[in-house]
Order: C-alpha cells, then structure tokens, then sequence
C-alpha cells in the first residue's frame, strides 16, 4: 500500500516568533497553522505528502517560497483575500500571542478551486487528513462535509482532526479516524466535564455521529480511544516538556502515517501517541526525529477501560 497522504489544510499562516537564547534574540519564520505542522510530522515518519492549500496576498506570496523548503508536494490555490499571519513573542520561555491576523474568508470561487484540487489529490492518496483554518470563519464547514463524504464514498480513509462546526460538519460526511482534544469536546458540547466517564461518554458520540474511530487527547493525562470493539486509556511515558504545542497534530500524524501504509489501527494509536509525547520535547510545532518515535512507542500502553460509562 502507498504511504502517501493528502493533507487538506485550506488557509495556512504565516508564524513569527521572537525568541532569547544565549543571551542573543533570535526570529523564527515559518509557514504555519494546523496542516502544515501535521504535514511536517508526517514526512518526519516517513510518509509522502502532498500539501493542499488556498493562499493569497503578500503573506500568502511567503509562505509559499518557505514551503518550497520543505520536503513535500504543495497543490496551491491562489486566493483572491490575503492569507493570515500572526507574531509570538517567547523570550522569556513562555508562547505570547502578541498580534495576529487570521485572514479573510473564502469567498466562492477560491473555495471550488481548492476544493477541485482536493478532490483530485484526495482521491489519489490511501490517506486524508482533514485540518480546520486558524479561524472557522476562514473556511465554511460544509467543505469539510462534502470531501468528507466524496473521499469515503471513493474508498478513501479520511482522518479528521477538527472542532466545532467543521468536526460535525466532517462527521456527517463520514471519517475513518477523528482527534478531538478533551478541551473541545467539552466546548462543543460533546461532554458535560472533564473526567473519564464524560470522555468514554463523548467518545461513543462522536461514532454516533460518523466517526469509525475516535482518539480523544487529555493533554498530560492518559488519551481515550475507542477503535471496532475496544475502548482503552492510551497510556504514554511523560517526558520533560519543553513546549507542548502541536502535540495533538502530531497525534494525528502518527495516526495518519501508518493507516496509510496499511497498518492496524492500534498500531496507528501507539504511533500517534508516541509521537505527539515526543512533540512536547522540542519547541518546533510538529518535529520530532523517527528513531526517537520507534524507540517510544514500545512504551505506549493501551489499557482496556471497563465499567467507565459509555455504551459497551
């Protein structure tokens, strides 16, 4: 089977970030948001991507020559509005949101020409991921329904890793795999909380509602899954943290990578655990070296969940 995935991140951003170390400031400039950095894990695990992004203006004129240094295939669309950016400041060790611009919605036409190439590349790869904009106003939700539903009905595997509107509306269309973190669970309204019972709860909702497989992130705490007739807690070694964002899209990247090589989906859980718990280590949203992921995920255990609630 073909190790290629298609990644659909529709309005990537341009990222600035401004840091202090060894008594100098150093500037960080990188192509951004939620695709990109799955996209980034993914060819660090072996896989071949192939990039789908809508991009328009000054911004948008940049992070397409930085995306030239990376090492995938990028299908980009033009857009007419320009792309969004935004400048952390972490000089003193901590991520500071200091300004930022999520860009304009997509008007129309900018969608159909994005959702084309989309399509065409979708249908092509084993492997789909779904990633939400920066902003939900930047792309409307029923995009996400309808490649949801065009890529599954062609024999594809869609994973999804997105909140709000654009998760239900992907649900409808029908996915493989869905991410949620334990903190958009509750925000939509899938759980009442935060304990173990209300994820186990959430988890079998979120099948309900179109999802074949469901991985649900507790940040430090032990994940939730619940995958054909199994549900566990998702059990991984804890590691000094040096900055512990991007870890959920390197989750979904693990995941991603070995459906797309034909591997079993517990087997595809221990690689996304192992390497969104190696995410944490680096500050780079989205890094993380293969050997130090294959050395992790003997360590991640799937512990079987019984008498949690839910509806076993």
């Amino acid at each position: 089977m073909s190790n290629n995935v298609m990644v659909f991140a529709p309005a990537p951003v341009l990222t600035v970030t401004i840091e202090h170390q060894a008594g100098t400031l150093e500037l960080h400039v990188h192509a951004g948001g939620q695709g990109i950095w799955q996209a980034r894990m993914l060819v660090s695990l072996g896989a071949s991507v192939t990039l789908c992004a809508a991009m328009g203006g000054e911004v948008g004129s940049i992070v397409r020559r930085v995306l030239a240094d990376e090492d995938l295939t990028l299908r980009a669309v033009l857009r007419q509005a320009g792309s969004g950016w935004y400048v952390d400041d972490r000089r003193d060790g901590r991520r500071q949101r200091i300004a930022e611009d999520p860009g304009k919605p997509m008007i129309r036409h900018d969608l159909d020409e994005l959702y084309n190439v989309s399509l065409a590349e979708g249908l092509r790869a084993p492997v789909v991921v779904l990633s939400g904009p920066g902003h939900p106003s930047v792309v409307a939700p029923d995009v996400y329904r309808r490649l949801a539903a065009d890529l599954t009905a062609n024999g594809g595997q869609v994973v999804a890793d997105l909140a709000g509107e654009h998760l239900r509306a992907a649900l409808a269309g029908g996915v493989a795999f869905v991410k949620v973190a334990h903190d958009e669970v509750i925000q939509d309204g899938w759980a009442n909380g935060d304990s173990l019972e209300e994820m186990v709860s959430a988890a079998h909702k979120l099948r309900e509602a179109g999802a074949e497989s469901v991985l649900v992130s507790r940040a430090e705490r032990p994940a939730v899954a619940l995958f054909e007739e199994q549900l566990v807690q998702v059990e991984v070694p804890r590691l000094q943290e040096a900055d512990h964002a991007g870890a959920g899209d390197s989750m979904t990247a693990g995941v991603a990578a070995v459906l797309a090589r034909g591997g079993e989906i517990d087997e595809a859980i221990r690689n996304g655990a192992a390497a969104g718990a190696l995410n944490v280590t680096r500050h780079g949203l989205g890094t993380g070296r293969l050997e130090a992921v294959q050395e992790l995920i003997g360590r991640v255990k799937l512990a079987p969940l019984r008498g949690k609630g839910g509806r076993r």
